[in-house]
């Protein structure tokens, strides 16, 4: 029997948090077969059960390495390791570093608490579905009307991945673009500010030049294709997509509609993926800002 996506869905915010989130648990509670549970899992997430539950709880970890002071040990037991030894294998793996190293380095910025707090609190939000944003579904219509507001944003330095692709291929891209981002921010003490988002810079036939990536709390530094950049500051049309992303162009449609009528230009627009599907599985209350800084 087809597991659906909304069922798979509703499993991610529980697999990284819960005292068991062995298969066999992520089973009972989708009350389908360990077989079943298993395969649709691969399908949805493009990872085992365990793998995945591994990867958000040492994720949650370092996070506590630096926002908190309970001690490595305690860290390690109610993360869900076995050990002390077990877990620094584990963290050394994700992270290249040491438990203790990781501490001792602590984040850029960490002399702010708010930015400490904020990078916590992007992880635990953002990781159960971080490949998941633009994910296909059944084409839906639009649940809700779409009210365009002008405001006046603070430019915001990101870390980001530039790619040239095909229109057909930003779901498959964003996959693989913001896990990776998410991970090298933490690898190398960058902190998170704020949701995954892309950034649509050129616009041709079928083509885009897109930038995806995060908002981070400190100017970060480029490595390899991952590069420091921002998001401009100053007024915008901004407007809240209710649905599906399958239906954003609707979205995007109505605040060019805007612009128009108000006889203003707009730079390169984005849009921020505010909603984690784990915490919300029903696609028809999935929330999208879309952003067109007025130039």
């Amino acid at each position: 029997m087809h597991v659906p996506t909304s069922k798979i869905l509703q499993l991610l915010g529980t697999a990284g948090t819960t005292s068991d989130a062995s298969l066999a648990a992520l089973a009972r509670r989708a009350g389908r077969s360990v077989f079943e549970v298993h395969r649709a899992f691969r399908r949805v997430v493009g990872d085992t059960p365990k793998r995945y539950t591994a990867r958000l709880r040492l994720e949650r970890a370092a996070c506590e390495l630096v926002a908190s002071r309970r001690s490595i040990l305690e860290i390690a037991l109610a993360s869900g390791f076995a050990s002390h030894e077990v877990f620094t294998r584990a963290f050394v793996r994700r992270f290249g570093m040491s438990p203790r190293a990781y501490r001792a380095r602590g984040l850029a910025g960490a002399g702010v608490r708010a930015i400490v707090l904020r990078h916590a609190a992007v992880v635990r939000e953002v990781g159960p579905c971080i490949g998941l944003h633009h994910m296909q579904l059944e084409r839906r219509p639009m649940t809700a009307p779409v009210p365009v507001t002008r405001r006046t944003l603070t430019a915001q330095p990101t870390l980001v991945v530039r790619r040239k692709i095909t229109l057909a291929q930003v779901a498959q891209e964003l996959a693989g673009i913001l896990p990776r981002v998410f991970t090298f921010a933490q690898q190398t003490g960058i902190p998170l500010a704020g949701p995954p988002f892309t950034r649509y810079l050129e616009m041709g036939r079928g083509t885009a030049t897109i930038e995806a990536g995060f908002a981070v709390g400190v100017a970060g530094k480029s490595e390899g294709d991952i590069v420091a950049s921002e998001l401009p500051g100053g007024d915008a049309a901004v407007a809240i997509h209710v649905g599906a992303y399958d239906r954003l162009e609707d979205t995007h449609a109505i605040v060019a509609t805007w612009l128009d009528a108000q006889k203003l230009a707009a730079g390169a627009p984005w849009e921020v993926y505010v909603t984690d599907p784990g915490e919300t599985p029903d696609p028809k209350d999935w929330k999208t800002e879309v952003v067109y800084p007025i130039t």
